[in-house]
């Protein structure tokens, strides 16, 4: 007579069928407040907490650093310590000289530690590794992550960019191809992303997760914008600045705060030009609250001229804060529906951000509509859901 199984053999015996993959992370840094940083580590917490992962972080930065995000104690952290951030303060061809000194130095004591850990899938970020990785072998299957469209990857940020670092950018960008056509898979953000390799077959794109899950929304009853990003170029502080310029003359409620990385002074002397308001409107630095700044605001602002993804949108949107974004290549529009849970502008258009968000202050039941929207869209990048597709694609390359 056949025995039947237990309930908790049945659970035993599902949990052993589901592998636990040993799985190595190569990223320069986990000291910065960036949000490849704060993305890595929600994954790699997720994925050694939840699902059982061996996850191991190897980084060339940053020794002694604290961590800006908090890792779980499950994941462990190895820095090779090989300070290309020397480069930063070099000129043009010293960098170059140091690079092509440090790289095989890199080389070595990632392959060192590929062999000793003997990683199931090794996973870069696409940076300084991405020349040699394939070459390694360790046995690993190797997948390579880009958080940014491919027109902008390794380019100069800056309106004037020196011409000779542009077309060192380009002859790197040519000899990248082969290098990520080699990975056992390339991860984009979006299906645009997708569609910008058209010479590869290997590219499958998984968006970014929410690194926060909010318990609560925001109420929407201060009046208050708020943006969170770098302090650079491609954030668009600048095309910003000039739309709240025009919205401080069309409101005089409303304030505007902004939280970031990176240096503010020009963007403070654009503030004076403009005669902006500073009772209304503060440049601040980094926080290690995000939800907290959502939460006490009604409405946020996208105004980079490209995104990766666009992690700051989802967070306002899954703290209940309805996102008014440049429609740039390529996450905005593929996270906010326009009209339904935020508001998209052309890209580069000051004048029609400002008279959007000078409408909407005065349509509390319009942000509350689009709040609520919000909230329902984002749950489709909630950390289970987008943990689902990458454990789908470990399981299809590993099997």
């Amino acid at each position: 007579m056949q025995r039947r199984l237990s309930f908790f053999s049945y659970i035993c015996i599902v949990i052993s069928d589901e592998r636990q993959y040993r799985i190595v992370y190569c990223t320069p840094a986990l000291y910065m407040a960036g949000g490849v940083e704060r993305v890595l580590a929600a994954k790699a917490n997720y994925f050694a907490e939840r699902l059982g992962y061996d996850i191991t972080i190897i980084l060339t930065e940053g020794k002694d650093k604290p961590f800006f995000y908090p890792l779980s104690k499950k994941v462990k952290v190895v820095n090779l310590d090989i300070n290309y951030e020397e480069l930063w303060s070099c000129s043009f061809f010293k960098k170059i000289w140091l690079y092509l000194r440090k790289q095989p130095v890199y080389k070595k004591k990632l392959e060192n530690e590929l062999m000793r850990i003997r990683p199931d899938i090794t996973i870069s970020m696409l940076r300084r590794e991405i020349n040699f990785l394939t070459k390694i072998k360790d046995g690993s299957k190797k997948i390579g992550e880009l958080h940014i469209n491919r027109e902008h990857f390794r380019t100069e940020e800056s309106k004037n960019p020196n011409i000779v670092k542009v077309l060192f950018a380009q002859v790197w960008m040519r000899a990248l191809v082969p290098k990520v056509r080699s990975l056992d898979r390339l991860v984009v953000l979006t299906p645009n992303d997708r569609e910008a390799w058209p010479e590869l077959s290997n590219v499958v794109p998984i968006p970014n997760p929410l690194s926060i899950e909010p318990s609560d929304r925001s109420p929407l009853t201060e009046k208050r914008v708020v943006v969170v990003g770098r302090y650079c170029h491609e954030k668009g502080y600048d095309d910003l600045l000039k739309a709240w310029a025009e919205v401080q003359m069309l409101n005089s409620e409303w304030r505007l705060d902004t939280f970031g990385d990176g240096e503010r002074s020009s963007y403070e002397k654009m503030m004076d030009a403009l005669h902006i308001d500073r009772n209304r409107c503060a440049l601040h630095g980094r926080t290690k609250d995000v939800q907290y700044e959502y939460m006490n605001s009604s409405l946020a602002v996208c105004s980079s001229y490209y995104e990766g993804f666009g992690m700051s949108i989802v967070e306002a949107m899954a703290c209940g804060v309805p996102v008014v974004s440049y429609d740039c290549p390529w996450g905005p529009r593929n996270i906010i529906s326009d009209g339904m849970d935020g508001v998209l502008v052309e890209n580069g258009d000051t004048h029609q951000l400002a008279l959007v968000l000078a409408a909407l202050m005065q349509k509390p039941e319009e942000i509350a509509r689009l709040a609520n929207n919000a909230c329902t869209n984002v749950i489709r990048f909630k950390m289970d859901k987008v943990a689902e597709s990458w454990k789908k694609l470990f399981d299809e390359i590993c099997s």
